[in-house]
């Protein structure tokens, strides 16, 4: 029996409007990963993190470096 290994794609974001951050509570330690927009400050939440896995996956969905993200509190 051959597995095939599941395809992931990259996904794209306007660079030009949008900015990735994570939103981490400062209470409960809650990390939230998405963008913000640049004009007005809007957060669009993607994906709740809970471990480093979690972040990886978040850094390989679009293509980022860790280093790319900032953490807001």
């Amino acid at each position: 029996m051959m597995l095939k290994k599941k395809r992931t794609e990259v996904k794209t974001y306007n660079h030009e409007e949008l900015y990735p951050i994570i939103r981490s509570s400062i209470c409960t330690g809650e990390k939230v990963a998405g963008f913000k927009r640049r004009d007005n400050g809007k957060f669009e939440e993607i994906m709740l993190i809970q471990n480093e896995r979690d972040m990886a996956e978040f850094l390989r969905m679009y293509g980022l470096d860790k280093a790319d993200v900032k953490v807001e509190y």
